[in-house]
């Protein structure tokens, strides 16, 4: 048998890789915060620019806020453990 073979498919961090990830997943819930707020002040000003402009969004603030959203989801899979690629700024924003 190799060690290829191993019935471990799972990937299990050790006491040293275990604390930074800790550290990393309290920095991004606070990034997430922050994030939030962003995506409130972009809601807040897309329902004014909707009223003055009889209905119509500004497509900038929507792709931003796309952006903003996308960023959380990566950054909540990367708490929950599903991923281990950090968001941005580790990585490239929209990778």
């Amino acid at each position: 048998m190799s060690p290829l073979d191993d019935d471990d498919d799972g990937f299990e961090p050790g006491p040293r890789e275990l604390w930074p990830r800790i550290l990393w997943i309290v920095v991004i819930t606070m990034l997430i915060s922050v994030a939030q707020s962003i995506l409130f002040v972009v809601a807040t000003l897309q329902v004014l620019i909707m009223i003055a402009n009889k209905g119509h969004p500004n497509e900038e603030l929507g792709d931003f806020g796309s952006m903003v959203g996308a960023w959380v989801a990566k950054a909540a899979r990367y708490q929950s453990a599903a991923s281990d690629e950090k968001p941005w700024p580790w990585t490239p924003m929209g990778s």
